[in-house]
């Protein structure tokens, strides 16, 4: 893991039905090794999502804006760590991911949160308020020989106040490499004809759970979801 880190890198994201991944894990087993945490192969993670009051960094996502940021506490539930973090795209399309430890999900008059922000953005806490918590359980798999990340997100559930909403049929993978190269689990996305995509488990959630915010930008990707579903069920009672 210390070798694939990749605080700075390119990110590509596809979306399957979870019907499909064992047999894709099958077929990845001989280019990557699994990432085991005490003893589980299987980890969860809590988010807790800021955003400005009025969605501004939703709407730069939507827009497809670039140089934007995400902020976030992630709790890696296995080994108790939580950590604030600030994720940062550029308009070349590299991610750049920066964090410190932190206290739960400890962020009101927080002055090293404050402090974080301030060194890395022109924000500050109290431009800031939580939105929702994204809960799911992540499978980690690493290049047996280039530098390549792919993480593998399962039962995603989005919580704001006494709203929750979880999706067991899709599956959202990430590729995280610190240049592109070719990629054994990108070829098998392709031989399986599934697109990348561009969403966030955070931009998901709110679409969900604030249904009046605009989206429009992200309907390709809810028609994508659509086709899943029906390209699945057709294949299962065919």
């Amino acid at each position: 893991m210390d070798r694939v880190s990749l605080m700075e890198r390119v990110d590509s994201k596809y979306v399957f039905h979870i019907n499909q991944l064992p047999r894709f894990l099958e077929e990845l087993k001989d280019d990557y090794q699994v990432l085991e945490v005490n003893s589980t192969r299987i980890s969860r993670y809590e988010s807790l999502y800021f955003d400005t009051p009025d969605f501004a960094l939703y709407h730069f996502h939507q827009r497809g804006k670039f140089n934007r940021f995400k902020f976030r506490i992630r709790k890696y539930v296995e080994s108790n760590l939580f950590f604030f973090e600030i994720k940062f795209k550029n308009n070349k399309g590299r991610t750049y991911k920066n964090r410190i430890v932190n206290n739960e999900f400890d962020y009101e008059a927080n002055e090293l949160i404050n402090e974080f922000l301030h060194k890395n953005t022109a924000y500050d806490i109290t431009d800031l308020e939580q939105k929702i918590r994204v809960d799911y359980s992540r499978i980690t798999l690493v290049n047996r020989k280039i530098a390549e990340r792919v993480t593998i997100d399962l039962n995603l559930t989005f919580i704001h106040d006494d709203l929750t909403q979880t999706l067991e049929t899709f599956v959202i993978a990430e590729v995280k490499q610190n240049k592109s190269s070719v990629s054994p689990f990108v070829q098998l996305m392709h031989k399986n004809h599934i697109r990348e995509g561009s969403i966030s488990k955070y931009c998901l959630g709110v679409m969900n759970l604030f249904p009046h915010l605009r989206a429009n930008n992200f309907k390709p990707f809810q028609n994508n979801l659509k086709k899943i579903i029906k390209t699945e069920e057709q294949h299962v009672y065919r």
